[in-house]
């Protein structure tokens, strides 16, 4: 059968278009430019989705054209291009025939964007000869398939991953079968190579490397553990975050040098028990008091789901401060210090009486970091740890949402990184792996699917490389792009790990090989950062829709 061209693949993306286009306009019409969402979730959900899909492939395309202006790229870079945007786009399309008709498209608009000539090239750009050949040399590489980039981009990777290699991957398998805290080395060493503050401006103590380094140092050490280093620099980028947007001078020379360093680690402390996407609806609360002779606020209430919270020297805690005002406006955001804890509860009362009492949920994956249940009761906050002061007051929610952006960015990164660590693992265990009296990396069909996780990533590079540039240019406007780079590489991710652990066959299910840990870790990513319905029908549908 004929395999399709590079030019096949920018047609198939005008053909998704096609689709979209309509699909979107329509979506659009129905939900009153995103205000009704609810009342049309299941439309929406699956014309996201397929925009989402569609943006990865346009963006997998801008990648290849960038490689090639520099002649870097290569024939197999190409053919797995055209992989993926092949499985976008046939995604996209399946995604939204279920609901042409719901959007007063049907079978013609079908038709006239999928003609005969386009699902020919359709299927000759998912030819099962051309994914063996991309899983072929996916297992001659032994799964080393990270796109050309700019050269300092690619040293921060390379310096990365050998730190990651050397100081994490020895301990990671520890880590989580024990359950255990992430090492202090682990923190000390990158607070010493400066993978706290690759976005922290300079004139704060940070390198302001830009978005980009930042998601490849992320991915590098997600590919060592998630847990164990993948997500270290994630919680202090949200504060980061948060006090560059709103922060006061004297906070920011205050707390951003030592974030940079790593010398104040943190817990982002959002979540509550019955509180978990609506963010708005908080009830935790902080109300004006004077403990001793210092001024300031008493936290009173319970938090859930607070990652690290056991190690962090601060929490970013969003209260409530104003009762009589309901929603977002009556929340602020608070640097609330502590002390440091080892292990999986903590207790601590302060000289006012306040308390503090920490207990971490068991969890099947994601171990290292803890995510901890937290109660307050007049615990005690010094006034100038209100974020942007009196003028931060009724700002919280808008300057946590900021950080969230960023966090969704690095989660994004945090998937292609354990989506790489799954390719590698299994393109060496199906070269050792004899059956039937030959290794099962010479059968097709291990091939084929190796070659169909190697597309599946680059989709996902893509779109995340891609929101990382935005971010840098205009990090408001790129906050969608940014929640569907998290949504397309946390599902790439399980799929692409869970794919791995079939071809492990049955050791797959053995704690003994590294691919148990990261389906388990995996699993998690479509949940934080933006549980996947609420990021599709909210974080991205209102952007789209509402345009």
């Amino acid at each position: 059968m004929k395999q399709g061209s590079f030019e096949d693949a920018r047609s198939l993306i005008t053909a998704g278009e096609s689709l979209l286009n309509p699909a979107l306009e329509a979506a659009t019409s129905q939900t009153d430019g995103g205000k009704t969402i609810d009342d049309h979730q299941v439309v929406t959900e699956r014309v996201v989705y397929a925009a989402t899909e569609l943006r990865a492939a346009q963006e997998v395309i801008a990648l290849v054209d960038a490689a090639s202006a520099e002649g870097r790229s290569t024939p197999i870079l190409e053919a797995t291009a055209i992989a993926a945007v092949a499985d976008m786009v046939t995604s996209l399309r399946d995604r939204l025939d279920p609901i042409l008709d719901d959007l007063g498209i049907g079978s013609d608009g079908l038709a006239a964007a999928f003609p005969a000539e386009v699902q020919a090239k359709l299927r000759a750009a998912g030819n099962e000869a051309a994914l063996r050949e991309i899983g072929r040399d996916a297992i001659e590489r032994r799964g080393r398939t990270e796109p050309p980039l700019d050269e300092t981009i690619e040293q921060v990777r390379d310096s990365v991953r050998e730190f990651a290699e050397n100081e994490v991957v020895p301990h990671a398998e520890h880590i989580h079968r024990n359950d255990q805290d992430i090492p202090e080395e682990f923190i000390t060493k990158m607070g010493e190579l400066g993978y706290f503050g690759l976005s922290i401006p300079e004139e704060y103590g940070g390198y302001e490397m830009g978005n980009l380094a930042m998601i490849l140092t992320t991915e590098e050490l997600s590919r060592a553990s998630l847990a164990a280093a993948g997500s270290l620099i994630t919680r202090p980028e949200i504060l980061t975050k948060a006090l560059v947007a709103g922060g006061t001078e004297e906070q920011k020379h205050e707390w951003l040098p030592k974030l940079a360093t790593g010398e104040v680690m943190v817990g982002v402390s959002v979540t509550e028990p019955d509180i978990g996407s609506n963010v708005a609806g908080v009830k935790c609360r902080a109300t004006r008091a004077t403990v001793g002779d210092e001024e300031g606020w008493v936290i009173n209430g319970p938090k859930a789901w607070c990652t690290f919270a056991g190690r962090a020297n601060a929490l970013a805690l969003l209260a409530r401060t104003d009762v009589d005002t309901p929603g977002a406006k009556g929340l602020s955001l608070f640097i609330v210090p502590k002390e440091s804890f080892p292990g999986h509860e903590f207790e601590t009362t302060q000289p006012g009486g306040g308390k503090l009492v920490g207990k971490a949920d068991a969890t099947p994956g994601y171990r290292g970091m803890h995510s901890f249940t937290l109660n307050f009761e007049d615990y005690f906050v010094p006034a100038a740890n209100l974020v942007g002061l009196e003028d931060g007051l009724g700002r919280g929610f808008y300057l946590q949402m900021g950080g969230f952006a960023a966090g969704r960015l690095q989660t994004g990164g945090r998937g292609c990184g354990l989506a790489q660590a799954s390719l590698e693992e299994t393109a060496k265990y199906v070269v050792d792996r004899d059956q039937f009296a030959r290794p099962i990396s010479e059968f097709q069909l291990t091939q084929y699917t190796l070659g169909k996780m190697a597309a599946k990533l680059l989709a996902a590079r893509a779109i995340t490389y891609a929101a990382a540039n935005a971010m840098d240019e205009d990090e408001r406007a790129a906050a969608p792009l940014a929640a569907q780079a998290k949504l397309l590489a946390c599902d790439i991710a399980v799929d692409v790990s869970q794919q791995g652990q079939l071809m492990h066959g049955g050791w797959g299910y053995a704690e003994e090989y590294p691919i148990s840990r990261y389906v388990v870790d995996a699993s998690v990513l479509p949940i934080f950062e933006g549980v996947k319905p609420i990021l599709e029908l909210y974080a991205i549908g209102r952007s789209l829709l509402a345009n």
